[in-house]
């Protein structure tokens, strides 16, 4: 219902009532536009156009022995195809998230193999030492599969013995210079840690991401690789690139 005049109308976008002419219909031509919608994982999923695809799997979402915590939405003044690729990147860990996610004295990024897909690209078994993985103060080396689910949706799992942490991150676009991306966390461990506490480290952790993400230049992401020096730790975010120039994206690229 609108809330100027109370017109009213129905799920297909038809008027069905005008409260200040209740006995007169309401004329074809007052409609409303419709989206397609869908509601997963807590989240309200909206297509502009006619959805190619369903909502991106989040294979935890439905495993009970995980926990599963929302966090965000966290605000980025930068285009989605930035903070995605920043969210595939291990090699920034010791530097930007020093003391959480990585360490000055432990940078190199272990040898690890791209896949794409008809459905987007997965990375297995990055590993990466941590000094606090997952905020519980015990440092270990971890494994990172990460997956590309859609343009602007991506899913890591870090693995460390039977101990795995997820986080599914999708960017909505706001307007020209701004988005917003929305994470869920979902662990199998550590039941002692409260959900307050994981929003709380996954604060500071993407406090630390939207500087770096925000100073990055060209803002728009080149998907011409001779653009941008790359090296054997940046197969995610070549196979990133390249799978973006395939499926045509135009926006937030150049």
């Amino acid at each position: 219902m609108c809330p100027y005049h109370g017109w009213t109308y129905d799920s297909s976008g038809r008027c069905v009532r005008i409260p200040a002419h209740p006995l007169q219909p309401p004329p074809e031509r007052a409609r409303a536009t419709t989206y397609r919608v869908s509601e997963r994982y807590g989240l309200i999923w909206v297509c502009l156009g006619t959805p190619k695809d369903d909502v991106p799997l989040f294979t935890e979402w439905d495993d009970v022995s995980f926990r599963k915590v929302g966090a965000g939405p966290y605000v980025f003044k930068a285009k989605g195809p930035r903070i995605i690729e920043n969210f595939l990147d291990v090699g920034h860990f010791p530097f930007v998230h020093a003391g959480f996610l990585g360490d000055p004295s432990h940078t190199e990024v272990g040898d690890y193999e791209v896949e794409t897909t008809s459905d987007g690209i997965i990375a297995r078994d990055i590993p990466v030492w941590q000094p606090d993985p997952d905020g519980t103060g015990h440092s270990a080396e971890v494994k990172y599969t990460y997956r590309v689910l859609r343009p602007l949706t991506a899913h890591f799992l870090k693995s460390h013995h039977q101990q795995k942490f997820s986080i599914f991150n999708s960017v909505t676009p706001v307007d020209e210079h701004e988005s917003q991306a929305w994470l869920i966390m979902a662990l199998n461990y550590s039941p002692e840690t409260s959900d307050d506490q994981l929003r709380s480290y996954q604060d500071v952790v993407s406090a630390q991401d939207i500087p770096i993400v925000e100073s990055q230049r060209p803002e728009l992401l080149p998907l011409d690789l001779q653009a941008e020096l790359h090296l054997r730790s940046d197969r995610t975010a070549i196979a990133y690139r390249r799978w973006l120039t395939k499926i045509g994206l135009k926006y937030g690229t150049a």
